[in-house]
């Protein structure tokens, strides 16, 4: 038994069961790569994998038994490895972060200038992409630390979750549109008009439609969008009344558009850091959850991980 056959157990279940694909990830040849499996199965005298010809359908039961160790090893062996880079490049290395345009763009930008500062011979790695694929990424040990406001919280069986910040959404019009006459806004007001908001899988999307059912109205979203610069675009072209998370509009640089708070209508979202469970961090990575939340240090944060996992 090796460490390459246990990574080509953990890498296939994660490729859904594609050999080509896991091939691939792990830089070997597929009929390698079914030898390795193969020659485990019979160490172990069991079927890990349950077959139609050369086709891997799925885990047997005996591989459904095995596969939740087969992941610890792998995580454990991928922490010492990381473990050693601390020990011999203590301000040196990768930080990568898996977290939605809102939050690239609109709030991390100050957090990664100052990390940047402290490490500056860190190489620092942006994935920006919807919150399912962030929690994909963190499960599969592919990136360090998951930012968002959906999707992370409900990961807690796998994921070790901390609030980040507190907003809402607001409205955006362009200047001079009749819902910044100063009159109080009210949902009827706003579903008056066509809107232009986030895509259903972003950015407190599905509070904003429970919002509105609970209230009996059915606005009219004629545009969504994964980003707030798009929905501002097209508000700009008088398309809809937008609606987007506050922190995403900035009086320079929107020039042309009115953003209306309305806190006293839209509930309060959060948007949490997550950590995988059991996942080895280098020094630095506690250092931008601190830049992040002061009180994230390195013992707090690991004071919440063992509390979490209790």
């Amino acid at each position: 038994m090796n460490i390459q056959q246990l990574r080509l157990i953990h890498e296939t279940v994660r490729q859904q069961f594609n050999l080509t694909q896991a091939s691939a990830a792990l830089n070997t040849s597929q009929s390698g790569a079914s030898k390795h499996i193969r020659d485990l199965e019979a160490e172990l005298g069991i079927d890990v994998f349950e077959r139609k010809g050369k086709r891997l359908l799925g885990l047997t039961d005996e591989g459904q038994m095995l596969i939740d160790l087969v992941e610890r090893i792998v995580l454990d062996v991928e922490n010492l490895r990381r473990s050693a880079q601390q020990l011999t490049h203590e301000d040196e290395g990768q930080l990568t972060i898996a977290t939605t345009h809102t939050q690239a763009r609109y709030v991390l930008p100050p957090v990664i200038r100052e990390f940047k500062q402290a490490f500056p011979k860190v190489h620092l790695e942006l994935h920006q992409c919807s919150p399912d694929e962030i929690v994909s990424l963190l499960k599969a040990g592919k990136v360090d630390i998951g930012i968002a406001t959906e999707g992370l919280a409900q990961q807690r069986e796998h994921l070790a979750c901390f609030r980040f910040y507190d907003w809402h959404h607001a409205v955006v019009v362009p200047d001079g549109h009749p819902l910044a006459d100063g009159t109080p806004l009210t949902l009827e007001r706003i579903a008056g008009y066509p809107l232009i908001t986030y895509h259903r899988s972003f950015t407190g999307r599905e509070r904003l439609n429970r919002l509105f059912a609970d209230a009996g109205i059915e606005p009219d979203f004629v545009l969504t969008a994964l980003d707030a610069d798009v929905i501002k675009t097209y508000v700009e072209l008088e398309l809809g009344v937008g609606l987007i998370a506050s922190m995403a509009y900035n009086e320079q640089r929107d020039q042309g558009l009115t953003l209306i708070p309305a806190e006293h209508l839209f509930p309060v979202n959060t948007s949490y850091i997550a950590l995988r469970r059991g996942y080895f961090l280098r020094g630095y990575a506690y250092k931008f959850l601190n830049i992040c939340r002061e009180d994230l240090t390195l013992q707090t944060v690991r004071g919440l991980l063992d509390k979490q996992a209790a």
